[in-house]
C-alpha cells in the first residue's frame, strides 16, 4: 500500500500516513506496530507495552515481541515475568522448576528450597508434678527451643520444640497456702505478748518497790523517837575492890 505520507501527524509521530498510522517517531519514543483486525498500525510510545521489549538504534527506536511464554522481557532471550502457568528462572519461563529448586506460586518463580532451623535447647525446668515442686518423689522436667527459620514448601519440616523426661527429687512436704504466714504471725503475736507481759511485770515490781519505800518513809515520820531512861543502869564491867 502506498504510504501516502501526511503532514501534521498526531501522537508523537514524526511522519505518518492516513492508512498505516505512524511511519517514524519523534526522538526518544518507541515505534511499535499494533494489529487492528487484518492490518497493522504504527504508533509511537514512551515505553513498550506488555509482551514487548525496546531496542534503540541511531535512526529509530523499536519495540519487538517477547517470546510466547514471556509476559515482559528485557531482551528476547531474557524474560522478567512469565505468562500464567510458567515459572521464571534465570530469565527463562519454565513449566517445571529444575532439581534443587521449588515453584513459588505466589511470585511464579523458581526459588531455593529452605529447610527448617531451630535454636538450641533451653536448660531443663525444675522437676514438677501437677504444677507443684513438692509433695512427690517422681515428676517431670521440660526443656524448649524456638523455630528461627520456617521451611519452604519442599523444605525439611521443623522438629519438636519441647521435650519432657522423668525426674526424681528428694521428697518434701508442701506448706499449705497461708500456713507459713500464719505461723509467722502467731510467733510475732506471741513475742509481742511475752514482751508486754514482761514489761507489765517490771512496771508492777517498780510500783511495789516505790510503794514500800513510801510506806517506810511515812512510818518513820509518824513513829515517836525513843527517850533514854536515866534510871536505867548502864551495863558496866564490875570493879575489883579486893585491894
Amino acid at each position: 500500500v502506498h504510504p501516502n505520507v501526511s503532514q501534521g501527524c498526531q501522537g508523537g509521530c514524526a511522519t505518518c500516513s492516513d492508512y498505516n498510522g505512524c511511519l517514524s517517531c519523534k526522538p526518544r519514543l518507541f515505534f511499535v506496530l499494533e494489529r487492528i483486525g487484518m492490518k497493522q498500525i504504527g504508533v509511537c510510545l514512551s515505553s513498550c507495552p506488555s509482551g514487548y521489549y525496546g531496542t534503540r538504534y541511531p535512526d529509530i527506536n523499536k519495540c519487538a515481541k517477547c517470546k510466547a511464554d514471556c509476559d515482559t522481557c528485557f531482551t528476547r532471550n531474557f524474560c522478567t515475568k512469565c505468562k500464567s502457568g510458567f515459572y521464571l528462572y534465570s530469565g527463562k519461563c519454565l513449566e517445571k522448576c529444575p532439581d534443587g529448586l521449588e515453584a513459588n506460586n505466589h511470585t511464579m518463580e523458581c526459588t531455593s528450597i529452605v529447610h527448617c532451623e531451630a535454636s538450641e535447647w533451653s536448660p531443663w525446668s525444675p522437676c514438677t508434678k501437677k504444677g507443684k515442686t513438692c509433695g512427690f518423689k517422681r515428676g517431670n522436667e521440660v526443656r524448649v527451643r524456638e523455630i528461627v527459620q520456617h521451611p519452604s514448601a519442599r523444605g525439611n519440616p521443623c522438629p519438636a520444640t519441647s521435650e519432657s523426661r522423668k525426674c526424681i527429687v528428694q521428697r518434701k512436704r508442701c506448706q499449705k497456702e497461708g500456713k507459713g504466714k500464719k505461723n509467722r504471725e502467731e510467733k510475732r503475736k506471741k513475742s509481742n505478748k511475752d514482751e508486754s507481759k514482761e514489761t507489765r511485770q517490771e512496771s508492777k515490781g517498780r510500783a511495789a518497790r516505790r510503794q514500800n519505800r513510801e510506806q517506810r518513809e511515812n512510818n518513820n515520820k509518824t513513829q515517836p523517837k525513843k527517850r533514854k531512861d536515866p534510871n536505867k543502869e548502864e551495863n558496866l564491867a564490875p570493879v575489883d575492890t579486893a585491894h
